[in-house]
């Protein structure tokens, strides 16, 4: 066998991102692509010279194959994962990890029992901006963080729920809600991420612009952990869809953020501006791409990072750089949101 990894990718809908991550990552080769529907599966297969499998269950037994990426509809990776995990597979999740928490425990749980590594996919995290940050936070140079808000303006048609693919998105049973938890749920981590683990959270959330069944709006309130109130706001309705918004404040600094975009660095430790201006110049403009409007126009260098990372874990017997542990929490939040809306309370967050 090659001293690469190989690597399966199911799912061909974002799961192309993940081919073209694993073809770009060193150490790492692509085996084999499996969907049910040959129109995606056949062409994907020739692109990237690999097997090409209907069966997830073939999949799961070719010998080459040692990583299943999964790109598959939310509501099946926790079952799909336990299925690798017990055919021996490590595995690479598509966010979310699962749109039940209780589900990502078992797939966490199965991971262990099976000897496997699992890695999330939340690639805002290797972004070098939100690292820069994450550390200006952690460093306290913000003071203490009062507020966190995140802001998700973002379009879909009709069409994008509507079809063979699209089905699925916008139910409750399989994508786990609409904007909140397909779209919103990178902001949702991020978040996070930056200011700490959300203790409550008070939520709205309707149908606005789709016809769906779930979401295609949500607005609601967090409180954090560490005393911060925060806001969220997700929406595919708002055309023809704009980039994300963060914006962090603190006793002694703040810092505004749009997509991939430093728009505002205003801390008390540099008076006169100089780091301030680096940092406009250098990330002042986009970097990589954005799915405000089209799904698939998201960059897939971070894929490649976390792919990267896998075949790196494998190599040093570690733990994936973004554990299910970790990514768990998001999906905490969102149904804590979704929870709120219903009953019209404030709801501990891992208490759904």
């Amino acid at each position: 066998m090659s001293a690469e990894v190989g690597f399966a990718v199911v799912g061909l809908g974002m799961g192309k991102h993940h081919c073209r991550a694993i073809t770009s990552a060193p150490g790492a080769r692509l085996v084999a692509v499996c969907d049910i529907d040959r129109k995606r599966l056949d062409p994907t297969a020739e692109e990237f010279h690999c097997k090409a499998y209907e069966r997830y269950a073939d999949v799961l037994a070719d010998p080459e194959v040692q990583v299943v990426n999964l790109a598959t509809p939310s509501g099946v990776h926790a079952e799909m994962g336990i299925q690798a995990a017990e055919a021996g597979k490590h595995i690479i999740v598509e966010k979310p990890a699962d749109i039940v928490p209780q589900r990502i425990d078992d797939l966490i749980a199965a991971g262990q029992r099976c000897h496997v590594k699992i890695g999330g996919i939340f690639q805002s995290r290797l972004n070098p901006l939100n690292i820069r940050i994450r550390d200006a936070i952690r460093a306290g140079r913000l003071g203490t963080v009062i507020g966190a808000h995140g802001h998700l303006p973002w379009y879909r048609t009709q069409e994008y729920y509507e079809g063979e693919h699209g089905s699925w998105k916008g139910t409750w049973s399989m994508d786990g809600g609409g904007s909140l938890m397909n779209q919103g749920v990178h902001t949702v981590d991020l978040i996070q991420w930056l200011v700490g683990p959300v203790e409550s959270v008070m939520g709205m959330f309707g149908v606005f612009g789709h016809d769906i069944e779930a979401e295609d709006q949500t607005v609601a309130l967090l409180r954090f952990q560490c005393g911060a109130l925060g806001t969220l706001y997700t929406t595919t309705c708002c055309y023809p869809g704009y980039d994300q918004l963060l914006t962090i404040y603190g006793t002694q600094g703040s810092v505004m953020k749009q997509e991939g975009r430093l728009s505002g660095w205003k801390l008390q430790d540099d008076p006169d501006g100089t780091e301030e201006r680096q940092l406009l110049e250098y990330y002042g403009e986009r970097k990589g791409g954005s799915g405000s409007a089209d799904p698939m126009a998201v960059g897939f260098d971070g894929h490649t990072q976390i792919v990267q990372d896998m075949v790196q874990a494998l190599a040093e017997d570690r733990d994936p750089m973004i554990t299910l542990e970790s990514a768990r929490h998001a999906v905490e939040i969102i149904t804590a949101i979704y929870e709120s809306g219903r009953t019209g309370r404030e709801v501990k967050v891992g208490q759904v």
